[in-house]
């Protein structure tokens, strides 16, 4: 009995070690730093919530929305360090909510935050309504097809290269999977040092990443908040993207999303800036008009015209309001 209760033990001890060391022995999952590979074929998860994983594939970046939902469960539930951002990062202004996402990684058109308020938004998971309650409908989530990155870099000693610039840009998105043949345009205004790159989804192109997902991982590179393992070879590192010898720093990073149907706000919904633009704008309009009446007015007394179409002002108008 003594000899058989040891083998047990032994046999025990052994299986554990081997499920230890198989854990041990799996690799980082190189596209994503929060999921973790354990088990003996070293499969490789996200966690999305308390009791929910999600199963990833790391020889991709992972979709946007599980990105967003993780890093909200890693939030609420204070897991990882704070650590002093670089000298070159910026607040995070990306707008992080708990998203619902679809079987695929796909953000739901609608979304409400666990809350009664809810909102659509497009396939970037950026809210594209006034927010409402949960009667809120969202027939489609409407598809993001136009992607505008503005960066602006740091000082450098030495006048930028157009052309330089341009091979390091597509570089730099090759490193987020994205296909040369959906970089549309890339411009350089040199007195504000802005880089402005067009991205626009491509039928013809076949892509392993989405634009919304690669978009935004820059972003968190940018900010000094990686979502790549630390060994992964990615372009834009903490110190800068490789340019002609050197290395380019951007300060600011910005991502503008067209979407393939105009935004539905109201004015309500408008911010006191926007809303200040618009009472300008129709300032002018309005100024316009009186001054148009005004030299018609005078026009007419000195006989310059004999006599007005009753109707032209009136179009004269609907252009002016229309512009």
């Amino acid at each position: 009995m003594r000899v058989l209760g040891f083998l047990v033990l032994a046999l025990c001890s052994l299986a554990a070690w081997a499920l230890n060391d198989g854990e041990k022995d799996c690799e980082m999952c190189l596209t994503n730093q929060f999921a973790k590979c354990s088990g003996s074929e070293c499969k490789c998860t996200l966690k999305l919530d308390q009791d929910v994983t999600q199963p990833v594939d790391c020889k991709k970046l992972t979709p946007k929305c599980w990105m967003m939902k993780n890093e909200m469960y890693r939030k609420k539930n204070n897991i990882g360090t704070r650590r002093k951002p670089t000298e070159h990062a910026m607040l995070d202004n990306d707008g992080i909510y708990d998203p619902d996402c679809e079987n695929d990684g796909k953000f739901h058109a609608k979304q409400c935050n666990g809350t009664d308020t809810c909102w659509c938004v497009n396939t970037a998971g950026v809210r594209r309504t006034d927010k409402g309650d949960k009667n809120i409908q969202c027939s489609e989530l409407v598809h993001t097809f136009w992607f505008q990155v503005q960066l602006r870099h740091k000082p450098m000693d030495k006048a930028i290269d157009e052309d330089k610039l341009k091979d390091a840009i597509k570089k730099m998105f090759s490193g987020y999977m994205v296909d040369s043949g959906y970089i549309e345009k890339v411009e350089y205004f040199e007195d504000d040092r802005y880089i402005i790159v067009d991205l626009k989804q491509n039928l013809t192109v076949s892509s392993p990443t989405d634009l919304a997902t690669a978009t935004y991982y820059l972003e968190k590179d940018i900010k000094g908040k990686s979502l790549f393992s630390n060994t992964y070879n990615r372009s834009v590192q903490d110190d800068g993207m490789p340019y002609d010898g050197t290395k380019l720093t951007f300060e600011q990073a910005y991502v503008y999303y067209i979407d393939s149907k105009n935004p539905e706000f109201s004015m309500k919904g408008m911010t006191p800036g926007i809303i200040a633009v618009v009472v300008v704008v129709c300032l002018a309009v309005v100024a316009g008009l009186i001054v148009l009446f005004f030299a018609r007015r005078k026009a007419a007394k000195s006989h310059i015209y004999q006599k007005a179409e009753g109707r032209e002002l009136d179009e004269i108008q609907k252009q002016q309001l229309t512009t």
